[in-house]
């Protein structure tokens, strides 16, 4: 009776240890959106439907040993007078040219036209290369910036070995 419990653990230690884990903390400086179409609702003002593409690059961070690099969100959002929340996708590349795929929630304010501040929730969708399976979320602070936005993210990961 002893042995499939022994066996039981061994199994679950091999495959605790064959998953690389670690916390993200990293920065990134965003630019205005390269493209960004809007379309009024026409129900009340200041209500509108934005998709949008933004070029992000790395201020700090890795991930498993590799510098992040620079990455593109593109994002579908609504915009209700000086707030906004949407969703979209961010396609990373990595310093040894892998790339990293995640989802977000952004949520934000505005003043004067600019982002004031914002924040969204994200989630390891997979990879390329050494992050092919890559799982893991976490969230994200951002504020506004004369040329953009400026962000600050913590979360966790897991890796396939």
């Amino acid at each position: 009776m002893r042995k499939p419990a022994l066996v039981v653990s061994l199994v679950s230690l091999c495959a605790t240890l064959a998953l690389a884990q670690g916390r993200v903390a990293n920065g990134w400086a965003c630019g205005t959106p390269a493209m960004n179409n809007s379309i009024p609702v026409g129900d009340q003002p200041n209500h509108a439907y934005a998709i949008e593409q933004i070029k992000c690059t790395s201020s700090k961070g890795e991930i498993a040993g590799v510098r992040e690099k620079e990455g593109t969100g593109t994002e579908f959002a609504e915009i209700t007078g000086n707030s906004g929340k949407g969703h979209g996708v961010f396609v990373e590349t990595m310093a040894n040219g892998d790339t990293i795929y995640a989802t977000y929630q952004p949520t934000f304010t505005f003043k004067d036209g600019q982002i004031e501040s914002a924040s969204d929730k994200w989630q390891y969708t997979g990879g390329t290369g050494k992050f092919e399976g890559l799982k893991g979320g976490g969230a994200c602070k951002g504020t506004g910036s004369a040329d953009g936005s400026n962000w600050t993210c913590t979360g966790t990961y897991s890796l396939s070995k």
